[in-house]
């Protein structure tokens, strides 16, 4: 078999030897040549790569390749999540002037050439997320030119990290990450003074951190979790005082943390879970003011929580959980405002359960999202301030010694997900306001002292997964209402007083995974079908008097006696009596006869039924056009039914016709775009009117078509000149669509990052583009809509120049605003979004509509995209603005296209509001309203008294 080296030579002189490329240009030949080389050695199953031919002069335009404008030689590859298998061959090697290659979240296997570092121009190399294997050679950075970043994160390497890397002064971003590499930390490291990332989490690395920390003074951020070091943090970590991020979490580290670490001032997320760390939480933590999130969980910490805690003020995420804490929690914590997540369980703290957790006050922890405070000593009351803790997400106090009734305002608690309070010694009962918490998941309140029914008003919590009662001293029937929460899967009602027939209802319940109803005392038979079938013995045990096969005892047949015709009695009698004709016979009709005969009578009416209701459909059916056209093409194959008549159809204003635009509406041809809510169409009326479509994902989009509707004709209702029009909808279980007035002029985006033509956005267009989308909001949030997807692809520009902001408000369309569910839908909104949208139940207001109305302005202004990625850095827009502005040049951030044609007094102030919108804080941004205001006085300073800037 021919050597790969042998198969590569003789596949290179079959390409030399056409005509075609001994024409080319030498230099060139090497681009295409080495690209076509390249990929004969992968497999693309998806032919992604079919635009590349070798019969063309230049690579560059290929897709994922980039040029020099000035060379025409390949300065960059991206072939990022193309599905690519095979071997990264010798091809690569012939592209001298790449700089950034980026081959990560593909299939590739095998080894890497250390060839591949030597290339001489190449400053960004990303194979993460692949099959690589092998270990890392000696001499893979021996020369790595002017290498500035590396990735092999996430593949399959092993062996120990080479100390060839120390030769690589350019470096300054390492990801060694999620691979099988074992040995020590290689003294070459610290040598590196321009490194900025280190980041070797889980691997098989062990020994002590080598104390070579003093001298990455560039060093931002450092990972080493998930592997096997020992020893002590070294002390010359507080020499990095650059830290931003450091976690050491998931090793076997022991002894007390470092003094010097406080010195730490920028960092803000400290991670030392699951070591062996000793000692009491040290007081100098407090001087650590940057930390956001400080997680010692997991260690053999000891003492009590300092009272300096409460200097961090930007703490958000607080984690102390399984170590050996006691006494109580010191009121200064209570400085933590924005604190989100508190988790403190598993230790030893005791004392009244703090209630400045739960105070309305200005000063008070009002963001808390979870709370976790079980398997502690806490005694008291849960106080009925609770119900104001509107984010709470997640209430865990359970195994404490808690007492008193379980607090009416929980149903306040909009947000609450899961709520636990086990294991106490609650008493009273469950209080039915407890159907106000309506997005319950889990309820959990087994082993407390409750008393009385279990509320109807549960109900209400539709989303309840888990509902765990069991031993209390609940009494009455299982309500009925149960069997509506239909996502129910584990439910506990064991060692209760309950009584009564277990409603049949239950058997509806598709989703259950166990029921527990033992040591009750319900009667009567169990419930027939779905889970019911199966259930085990020891789930029913301890209810005398239930009766089915499960228990092995028969249910007492309850039937009632045979009805007897008396011959004797008179002809008009109301007994029943036989017709003289048949004699003087006495008959008895037994049930099963009845039965049968009424039976056969009810099929005798059901089939004239059938019949007459089927003349009546097949003389009233007259096909939609429309909806025939939406249920027969391709594009819409995966709808249940073709049935013109299964669909709902209906026009705002005017009346609907798609006869003559069914082709084009599925028409991959005229499809404008895709988002995270669909593809949107472009297709005519018949009429002549051009209408846009869009195709909503249906596998999101699962509201029940009241609720669709109702969001649908809300959004309909609103109409502004800087809106794009929702002219109707269509509607079947398996497909929504939603029909807008079409705007011709293209997105903001193209605008201002493709050059539309060449062309680009005058100052005075600009200002009008953000004048009108504030109108818009401004009109939206009067509405009561939010618009929840902000960002320069969603406003499009008319054939005057106008903006008009589509796609608002249909994250409503969702089942619920989930957090997870709705940024999977914006994900490609990133840089837009408030930080609080972030957050996993802080209220979503429109005041994120106005942050990311301010991002969108300064993109305007700027010309930049909200977030750009270079070589070794990440450049968020506002914060580069807000640097500008503090360094005093602010004007040179305007867009390059129009220098010396805008007007400073007008840009600036442009920017500063924009600014002023992205505020952290929500409350200290303006509303929509506000902003118009301030760009009509920025306009037309004249008309007011002051101007801005």
């Amino acid at each position: 078999m021919l050597s790969l080296n042998y198969c590569l030579l003789i596949s290179w002189l079959l390409l030399l030897s056409t005509p075609h490329s001994r024409s080319l240009n030498p230099s060139l030949d090497d681009d295409v040549l080495g690209l076509i080389v390249f990929k004969a050695d992968i497999q693309d199953p998806y032919q992604k790569l079919s635009s590349w031919n070798e019969d063309d002069e230049t690579p560059c335009n290929w897709v994922g390749v980039k040029c020099s404008p000035r060379s025409n030689r390949v300065t960059e590859l991206n072939l990022d999540g193309f599905s690519l298998s095979g071997k990264i061959g010798r091809g690569l090697l012939q592209l001298q002037s790449l700089r950034y290659l980026y081959l990560s979240n593909n299939n590739l296997s095998g080894t890497v050439s250390a060839n591949l570092v030597r290339l001489q121009s190449l400053r960004t190399m990303d194979l993460s997320y692949n099959s690589l294997s092998g270990a890392i050679s000696n001499d893979f950075f021996r020369q790595c030119g002017s290498l500035r970043a590396i990735s092999l994160a996430n593949n399959k390497f092993e062996g120990i990290i080479p100390d060839s890397l120390s030769l690589c002064p350019t470096i300054v971003a390492i990801n060694l990450s999620s691979n099988r590499l074992t040995g020590s930390l290689p003294n070459g490291f610290w040598g590196l003074n321009g490194l900025r990332s280190l980041d070797l989490s889980n691997n098989l690395l062990e020994g002590e951190i080598p104390d070579g920390f003093g001298s990455l003074n560039n060093l931002r951020g450092i990972n080493l979790s998930g592997n096997k070091f020992v020893g002590r943090v070294p002390d010359s970590i507080g020499r990095c005082l650059l830290l931003r991020m450091v976690d050491f979490s998931d090793n076997l580290l022991s002894g007390e943390l470092p003094e010097t670490m406080q010195k730490l001032s920028l960092c803000n997320f400290l991670n030392l879970r699951r070591n062996l760390f000793v000692g009491e939480v040290p007081v100098w933590i407090g001087e650590m003011k940057s930390l956001e999130s400080l997680d010692l969980s997991g260690n053999k910490i000891s003492g009590k929580v300092p009272g300096s805690i409460g200097n961090l003020l930007s703490l958000k995420v607080l984690n102390f959980s399984a170590n050996g804490l006691i006494g109580t929690l010191p009121y200064s914590m209570v400085n933590c405002a924005n604190l989100v997540a508190l988790d403190l369980s598993q230790n030893s703290l005791s004392g009244e359960l703090p209630q400045w957790i739960f105070q309305a006050e200005e000063k008070s922890v009002k963001k808390i999202q979870v709370l976790d405070l079980s398997a502690n000593q806490f005694s008291g009351e849960i106080a009925s301030a609770i119900g104001g803790s509107s984010s709470l997400q997640l209430l865990n106090l359970s195994r404490n010694s808690l007492s008193g009734s379980v607090p009416v305002s929980i149903g306040e608690l909009k947000a609450l997900n899961v709520i636990d309070l086990g294991e106490n010694r609650l008493n009273g009962s469950i209080p039915t306001e407890i159907g106000g918490a309506y997005s319950l998941k889990e309820l959990r309140l087994e082993r407390n002292l409750l008393l009385g029914q279990i509320p109807t008003s549960i109900e209400n919590c539709s989303s309840l997964t888990v509902l765990i009662l069991s031993g209390n001293k609940l009494s009455g029937p299982i309500p009925v209402n149960i069997a509506k929460l239909t996502s129910l899967q584990d439910v506990d009602l064991s060692s209760n007083n309950l009584s009564g027939n277990l409603p049949r209802q239950l058997a509806n319940l598709a989703h259950l995974k166990s029921f527990n109803i033992s040591h009750n005392y319900l009667q009567g038979e169990l419930p027939v079908g779905g889970f019911f079938n199966t259930i085990s013995p020891s789930s029913v045990s301890g209810n005398p008097s239930l009766c089915g096969a499960v228990v092995n005892k028969s249910c007492p047949a309850v039937l009632p006696k045979p009805i007897v015709l008396n011959p004797n009695s008179s002809s008009d009698s109301t007994s029943g009596v036989l017709p003289p004709s048949l004699g003087h016979k006495r008959i008895i009709l037994s049930i099963s006869a009845l039965i049968a005969i009424g039976a056969a009578a009810a099929i005798f009416v059901g089939v004239i039924a059938i019949t007459v209701l089927n003349l009546r459909v097949r003389s009233s059916t007259s096909p939609s056009a429309a909806a025939l056209a939406l249920s027969t093409r391709d594009d819409f194959s995966h709808s249940p039914t073709t049935d013109a008549n299964s669909g709902k159809l209906v026009m705002f204003s005017g009346d609907p016709d798609f006869s003559t635009g069914a082709h084009a509406l599925l028409n991959k041809d005229c499809e404008l775009g895709r988002g995270g809510f669909g593809a949107v169409y472009r297709t005519v009326l018949r009429d002549g009117r051009s209408v846009a479509i869009k195709k909503l994902t249906v596998s999101s989009l699962v509201k029940s078509q009241e609720d669709f509707e109702r969001e649908v004709k809300k959004l309909g209702k609103v109409r502004h000149p800087n809106l794009v029009a929702l002219d109707g909808y269509y509607w079947t279980p398996s497909l929504q669509l939603l029909i807008y007035e079409y705007v011709s002029g293209g997105s903001l985006y193209k605008h201002l990052h493709d050059g539309m033509g060449g062309n680009f956005l005058s100052w005075n267009e600009r200002f009008n583009i953000i004048l009108g989308t504030a109108k818009s909001l401004a009109s939206l949030h009067q509405s009561n809509i939010i618009h929840y997807n902000i960002k320069s692809s969603n406003v499009l520009i008319d054939s005057s120049g106008e903006p008009k902001v589509g796609d608002y408000g249909l994250a409503r369309l969702l089942p619920m605003l989930d957090r997870y569910v709705l940024s999977s839908k914006v994900q490609s909104a990133l840089g837009y979004m408030a930080p609080e949208f972030a957050c996993r139940t802080v209220k979503i207001t429109e005041k994120c509509d106005v942050y990311g109305f301010g991002v969108l302005v300064l993109e305007v202004v700027t010309g930049k995209r909200p977030v750009e990625y270079m070589e070794d850095d990440v450049v968020v827009l506002c914060d580069m603005v807000r640097g500008a502005l503090e360094e005093g040049r602010l004007e040179e951030c305007v867009d390059g296209r129009l220098q010396g044609k805008f007007p400073a007094e007008e840009a600036i102030p442009v920017m500063k509001l924009g600014l002023i919108c992205t505020t952290q804080v929500p409350s200290n941004r303006p509303d929509m309203g506000e902003v118009v205001n301030i760009l009509e006085l920025i306009r037309c300073p004249s008309e007011g008294q002051e101007e801005l800037g």
